[in-house]
């Protein structure tokens, strides 16, 4: 589900980015020193930016330095640490573990509940620290779990359950910028549902699993993709404007693009795909009327 909060690479300038990928790199080190392999593999962009955003709001004590890493091994790289990244690192390793619990719950495999067993301990022990994250988890995956059984149609609604939960997660210290925190995070929980829905839609579809637009016929290139680009506009509209009230000045310039371009990065790579099947139906098409007529 998660992973669609990323940058705009070519559009950053080199330093930039430099200090984006030294927080991505960084928050690996920390999931891996603390909680162990299994937690480093759930790594994701969307929690890299939330210790980018909180970095930036709080400024704490931050150490930059360079190290070697198993997929990365010939070359020493830059690394961010500083109590922002291991909070990040917390909260990655409470939602990867409901997330593999609930996976396990919707498809039954073995490999879902086997790598969540790896990280209950770590789970268990972090969740003792962040109640308020936990409940807020727990009760809205749980919603989340029913809504799809039952197949829900309300967008709002049931794209509102991922939002809820990680509206808390973004609230990092319940302070005078917690609101603004809140709303970031639970309009970007809504938008990543929804793209997550977008790019499944076409195997759930098949498989007979539950989506909120398996029922819209086709998306991209028809008035239904206009409305669903309006709806999750809207949505990174009010994230966004939430940002904006927040003092923040560090890597401000790399979270706007973000939250202004490069969430839509995977928007146009979906519907670039989606173009080039339609291409490649259409030359199949064109070759069998063309040996139909041959014959």
């Amino acid at each position: 589900m998660f992973g669609y909060i990323c940058v705009n690479e070519q559009e950053l300038k080199l330093k930039e980015y430099t200090a984006y990928r030294s927080f991505y790199c960084g928050l690996c080190r920390n999931l891996h020193q603390r909680y162990g392999r299994t937690a480093q593999m759930m790594l994701n962009y969307d929690l890299t930016f939330l210790a980018l955003l909180l970095t930036g709001l709080y400024e704490p004590q931050t150490q930059q330095e360079s190290h070697r890493c198993l997929l990365h091994p010939t070359g020493k790289h830059p690394m961010t640490e500083n109590d922002a990244v291991s909070y990040a690192a917390d909260m990655c390793v409470l939602l990867s573990y409901q997330k593999l619990m609930d996976d396990w719950q919707d498809e039954r495999k073995a490999g879902r509940r086997a790598a969540a067993e790896l990280l209950k301990s770590g789970y268990q022990r972090t969740a003792a620290q962040y109640p308020r994250q936990v409940k807020a988890l727990e009760e809205n995956i749980r919603l989340l779990h029913e809504a799809e059984q039952a197949k829900l149609t309300d967008i709002d609604y049931v794209s509102g359950l991922t939002g809820r939960f990680l509206a808390e997660l973004f609230v990092w210290k319940e302070d005078i910028w917690q609101e603004d925190l809140r709303t970031m995070g639970f309009f970007l929980g809504k938008f990543i549902y929804l793209m997550d829905a977008l790019e499944d839609v076409e195997k759930d579809r098949k498989k007979g699993n539950y989506n909120l637009f398996a029922d819209s016929g086709r998306i991209w290139g028809c008035p239904k993709e206009e409305e669903i680009r309006q709806i999750l506009t809207g949505m990174m509209i009010e994230s966004s404007r939430a940002f904006e009230r927040l003092p923040v000045l560090e890597h401000a310039e790399i979270i706007r693009n973000i939250l202004y371009s490069g969430v839509w990065c995977r928007y146009a790579a979906l519907r670039q795909l989606d173009e080039q099947k339609t291409q490649m139906r259409g030359r199949k098409r064109h070759s069998v009327e063309k040996s139909k007529r041959k014959e």
